[in-house]
C-alpha cells in the first residue's frame, strides 16, 4: 500500500523554478494543511477529553513518535511546563533513538518494535496515563509496538497520523488522522505532514490545559517567569486584573511567584 505522503508530488522538476516559484508552490501547499486538521476536529475532540480526563485524575500524557514526528512530541512536551506551570513530568515526550536523536538521526531506530515500550516502562507508565503515537506515514514499527503494549496493559492510546486507513489509526483507541496528501518535495513529510502534526499538538496540550483550570480568561497564569518579556508580560497581567501600578505588581511577582498568585494574594488582602 503507497501512502498518500509517500506519492509522487503534484510539481515536477523543482530544480527549474525560479526561488520565487518554489516559495509560492510551497506556501500553496501549506495553505491546505489547516483545511485537512479542521475536518479531524471530531477526532481531536475525543482524544482531547480523554486526556483531560485521565490527567485530571493523576495520569500523564506520553507522546511516542520517530524522525520529525518523535521531534514534535519532544518539542511540545517540553513547552507545557514553561507555558502553563506543570510538572516537568506530566507531558513526556520520547523519541526513537533516545534524546540525541533529537539533532541527529539514529539509523533504523524507528524499526524496533520493543524499544519504544522499553523506552515508556523507564517512566513507570500506567493505567492512568495516555499514549499518543505520532507517525505521518502511520506505519512507524517503533510507535506500532508502543501502542500494542499499552493496550495489552490498559493503557489509553491514540495517534496523531497523516494518512487514512493506517497501521498506527488501527491500534490506537482515540485515532486523529489529518490527511495532508503528497509533499512539494516527495516523501518530505517534515512539509505538509509534520505542519499537521504540530498544528494537532498545539491544539490537543492547550485544549487539556485549559480543561485543567491552567489558564484563567485567556491568559496564562501560570507560566514560568523564565526570562525578562515574560516577567513584563506577567506584571501586565497583574496590573490588568488588580489596577496596581508597575512596580507594586512586580513586587507581588517577586513574592509570589506567578501570576495566579499574585493576583490571588492581592485580592484576598484588598477585599
Amino acid at each position: 500500500m503507497q501512502t498518500t505522503t509517500e506519492k509522487d508530488s503534484h510539481y515536477q522538476n523543482l530544480e527549474k523554478m525560479s526561488v520565487s516559484e518554489i516559495l509560492h508552490h510551497i506556501n500553496q501547499e501549506d495553505q491546505t494543511v489547516a483545511i485537512s486538521v479542521s475536518k479531524a476536529i471530531p477526532q481531536i475532540e475525543k482524544l482531547a477529553t480523554i486526556v483531560s480526563d485521565r490527567m485530571r485524575n493523576g495520569g500523564r500524557l506520553f507522546y511516542i513518535g520517530a524522525g520529525t514526528s518523535g521531534r514534535l512530541g519532544v518539542v511540545d512536551a517540553s513547552e507545557c511546563p514553561p507555558t502553563f506551570g506543570v510538572p516537568f513530568d506530566w507531558v513526556v515526550g520520547i523519541i526513537a533513538g533516545g534524546d540525541g536523536a533529537i539533532r541527529k538521526a539514529v539509523e533504523f531506530a524507528e524499526d524496533d518494535t520493543e524499544q519504544a515500550w522499553k523506552d515508556l516502562k523507564a517512566y513507570n507508565i500506567n493505567e492512568k496515563d495516555v499514549l499518543v503515537g505520532i507517525a505521518a506515514s502511520g506505519t512507524t514499527p517503533y510507535v506500532i509496538g508502543g501502542l500494542q503494549k499499552a493496550n495489552e496493559n490498559k493503557i489509553t492510546t491514540g495517534c496523531v497520523v497523516c494518512n487514512a486507513g493506517s497501521p498506527v489509526a488501527a491500534v490506537a483507541q482515540y485515532p486523529v488522522e489529518v490527511v495532508t496528501g503528497p509533499e512539494f518535495l516527495t516523501g518530505s513529510t517534515r512539509m505538509k505532514a509534520g505542519t499537521a502534526q504540530k498544528l494537532v499538538l498545539n491544539m490537543l496540550t492547550t485544549t487539556v490545559m485549559i480543561q485543567l483550570g491552567r489558564v484563567r480568561g485567556n491568559k496564562m497564569v501560570d507560566m514560568q517567569l523564565s526570562n525578562n518579556k515574560l516577567v513584563h508580560r506577567a506584571a501586565n497581567m497583574v496590573m490588568a486584573e488588580t489596577g496596581v501600578d508597575e512596580a507594586t505588581a512586580s513586587q507581588l511577582l517577586k513574592e509570589q511567584g506567578s501570576v495566579r498568585k499574585a493576583v490571588d494574594f492581592y485580592n484576598n488582602n484588598n477585599e
